[in-house]
């Protein structure tokens, strides 16, 4: 009896560490980070709270769209995710989930995501988290990653996508206020991604991927990193008028935008890794009480 309860347990926790690599392959913590940005997006192209099923309906297929693109990143970069020590432990340098395994889920969730949006939002909203996966893939993944010091200015696109697609499901269209937020999260890759390079660059530059931090020196990564952060900063304040967003998010442009650049500029006077991560840490807080601002502008001057 004790011997089949122990098989039972332990095929439930064979499971779960199934289970738990799958949704490894997604890379969770990036796709929360992109779905912050998508519900405001919403809001503020509705002028007030959309539908919460569409709401509902719109993160899903945004998450099983970007975790579709996210498997098959690490199903390409499965060699290199293997030599570098941030990577170790993602289930297929572990072996917890096969590589074939890992690509047919991959593109099963790509297509499940593509019918979600299409069939309960729009094909436009869907067209768009589809060209998001695609570029990430084989703009970002398999062209430039390995081979441009431009491979996340780039390919940071795909990720500034997700309020492409809030607005989409909530309008049907696209206007310059979505573009301006697509450029937004787009100027806020480099120096949020490569504050958290300084610290693994030994990890890139053996793993022979140019990102910027291994290639160059320390300042001159700071100095982009600054400037990065300055023309994102006048971005947001574009942002304003265009979108006719009031005093809440206006003023919390500037200041969440002082606060970015006062830090990049420590960064750029102190070129460690412990700034470095101070930059990484504060851009994430930036960017959730930015786009925080934007709905919370809208909903208290329409309700």
């Amino acid at each position: 009896m004790n011997l089949f309860v122990g098989t039972a347990r332990q095929s439930d926790k064979d499971t779960m560490r199934v289970i738990k690599g799958y949704i490894a392959l997604m890379k969770p913590r990036i796709i929360e980070l992109l779905l912050i940005t998508t519900v405001p997006a919403m809001i503020v192209a509705k002028q007030g709270i959309p539908n919460i099923g569409l709401i509902l309906v719109t993160l899903i297929g945004g998450t099983l769209s970007a975790g579709g693109a996210n498997a098959v990143n690490m199903w390409v970069d499965r060699d290199i995710d293997a030599i570098m020590k941030r990577t170790q432990k993602r289930p297929l340098v572990t072996g917890e989930i096969s590589p074939t395994a890992a690509l047919v889920f991959a593109i099963s969730i790509e297509v499940l995501a593509f019918v979600v949006l299409a069939v309960f939002v729009n094909l436009l909203s869907a067209m768009f988290a589809l060209a998001a996966a695609l570029f990430y893939i084989f703009v970002y993944t398999l062209w430039l990653k390995r081979s441009s010091t431009q491979n996340i200015v780039i390919g940071g696109a795909a990720g500034a996508a997700p309020v492409l697609v809030g607005w989409a499901a909530v309008t049907n269209s696209v206007s310059w206020t979505p573009i301006i937020m697509f450029l937004i999260i787009f100027l806020w890759t480099p120096p949020h991604f490569w504050a958290l390079a300084f610290r693994y660059k030994e990890d890139y530059a053996s793993a022979n991927v140019p990102m910027l931090p291994s290639v160059a020196t320390a300042k001159r990564t700071a100095r982009e990193i600054v400037i990065y952060t300055v023309i994102l900063w006048a971005c947001t304040l574009v942002l304003a008028p265009v979108a006719h967003l009031g005093i809440i998010y206006t003023l919390s442009a500037i200041v969440l935008g002082a606060g970015f650049f006062g830090y990049t500029v420590v960064l750029y006077r102190n070129c460690s890794p412990k700034v470095a991560m101070r930059v990484f840490s504060y851009s994430i807080t930036y960017l959730t009480l930015l786009f925080l601002a934007m709905g919370i502008d809208i909903l208290v001057r329409h309700y």
